[in-house]
């Protein structure tokens, strides 16, 4: 069974990789890189601050607890752990995938991208109000896009991000129940 899903996952990454275009390169690396987001992530801090108040401190240290547990599990464990090699360091895809930039680290499952990303994402989503539905919805978008940026590049397999996805949205549910609860307790800093 194991050897049939690897089979598929890699099937589904050589077909993806393929559907590259030079113009779509630069974009792709845009959206996977770690600091272009640093600006939308400050506006949705303040978004939050404004929007939580006096608990806003409980969401930004859900947010760095979140970020922290995602990338953590996905880089510090799962990597090690299963060792799995990135398509890129796969040699029997020597030759056959569109590789955009480097290949640096040996290891991709699970994808620490797709994790963090989606789990940014969906804590948004929850712990933001319905009104911003619009912006959480788009920031569901963000995150699937730099999800599947990560396969074009040549660096994870479907797998890798799918895996990393239901990850970071697992944590963001877990993290958002103990922001939620500290929201019921006192504030950490009164005014």
């Amino acid at each position: 069974m194991i050897d049939w899903i690897d089979a598929i996952d890699k099937s589904l990454f050589l077909w993806l990789n393929s559907l590259h275009a030079p113009w779509l390169d630069p974009v792709m690396v845009f959206f996977s890189g770690k600091l272009t987001w640093a600006p939308l992530y400050l506006l949705l801090l303040g978004a939050m601050i404004k929007v939580h108040k006096k608990n806003a401190i409980w969401v930004v240290l859900g947010i760095a607890v979140l970020i922290t547990l995602a990338d953590q599990f996905t880089s510090g464990f799962m990597k090690p752990f299963f060792e799995r090699l990135r398509p890129c360091r796969n040699p029997d895809f020597e030759g056959l995938i569109h590789l955009v930039s480097s290949c640096n680290s040996r290891y991709g499952f699970a994808s620490s991208h797709a994790a963090n990303s989606f789990a940014v994402a969906v804590f948004f989503f929850l712990i933001l109000p319905a009104s911003w539905r619009k912006v959480t919805f788009w920031l569901l978008i963000w995150a699937a896009i730099v999800s599947y940026s990560r396969i074009y590049l040549g660096v994870h397999y479907p797998g890798d991000v799918l895996v990393g996805g239901l990850l970071g949205s697992l944590f963001a549910l877990g993290v958002h129940r103990l922001v939620l609860f500290a929201f019921r307790r006192k504030p950490l800093m009164s005014a």
